[in-house]
């Protein structure tokens, strides 16, 4: 039997406004943080080591990372100067939690709301944040990530750059664009159950055509404006001055990524709002 005091029309429209996404997520605040807060304690439920594996994943991917390119590869990023040995595991970190934060969000979209069908058809609940929440897990574990790289780099080379602050202005525009895509695949992967069998392809596609593991002057000329058509390029990029090489963004570029982000953000949200209505006759 279900409380009539917390059922809903599940087909009622929905606000799509920004305005209203805004008020959505300052109302609710308190319960993303709960169910963030649970989404990340969760995985690690039943382990012995809890939270710690958290700290100990990166730092033996780093690890790996660090073996595999400066001492089998014996790689350099050719950035030209003295470049330690540890560089490119370092440099290739960096790429790798920018497009780890990405792939995690949207690798899990498809599947927030079939795996959630309460909260669609039986009690009164904001389905527009679930995306949000896996962002907020996705950007735990990318900051703990940050912090194993930092480490690192300053047990590497005896120092830290101050631009390294920078570095949460230079991810939020990805986090902005990441949140729009998620809200079309949560809604897509209802209707649409291939959606979250190929969407893990793309995102891998994704990370082999940005410059993760090889950077932009390593293409030739004629092939680095597709490069630059991913959406992760300019980030990582971004990501490495700051916190690599020590120089400020392009705060013009970012200002311009920002904008095309809200646009995509607003538009998933929309499309969110729009189809939700249909999911409780689906599921």
């Amino acid at each position: 039997m279900i409380d009539t005091s917390t059922a809903i029309n599940p087909h009622a429209a929905q606000p799509t406004s920004l305005v209203a996404l805004a008020k959505s997520l300052w109302r609710n605040r308190q319960l993303i943080a709960k169910m963030t807060q649970r989404e990340v304690v969760g995985r690690y439920q039943g382990s012995a080591l809890g939270l710690v594996w958290s700290f100990l994943n990166p730092v033996f991917m780093l690890a790996v990372y660090t073996f595999v390119f400066s001492v089998v590869f014996k790689a350099r990023w050719g950035v030209g100067g003295e470049e330690s040995k540890t560089q490119f595991a370092v440099v290739l970190f960096v790429g790798m939690i920018v497009h780890g934060l990405f792939a995690e969000v949207l690798n899990r979209a498809p599947g927030l709301i079939l795996s959630n069908v309460n909260y669609v058809k039986k009690v009164v609940f904001p389905l527009e944040i679930l995306p949000v929440i896996s962002m907020g897990a996705a950007l735990f574990h990318s900051l703990i990530s940050l912090g194993v790289l930092l480490i690192a780099f300053v047990l590497f080379n005896g120092y830290l750059h101050w631009t390294a602050v920078l570095a949460p202005l230079v991810v939020l525009p990805l986090v902005i664009l990441t949140l729009g895509l998620a809200w079309i695949l949560a809604s897509l992967g209802v209707f649409l159950r291939d959606v979250g069998q190929t969407i893990g392809i793309i995102t891998t596609v994704m990370m082999f055509l940005a410059p993760v593991f090889y950077p932009v002057t390593a293409l030739p000329e004629e092939m680095r404006p597709w490069l630059m058509a991913n959406p992760l390029t300019f980030i990582i990029e971004q990501g490495r001055e700051v916190l690599i090489w020590g120089r400020l963004p392009d705060w013009a570029g970012l200002g311009i990524y920002t904008l095309a982000a809200t646009a995509v953000a607003w538009v998933g949200y929309a499309w969110f709002q729009k189809t939700r209505k249909g999911f409780a006759d689906v599921l």
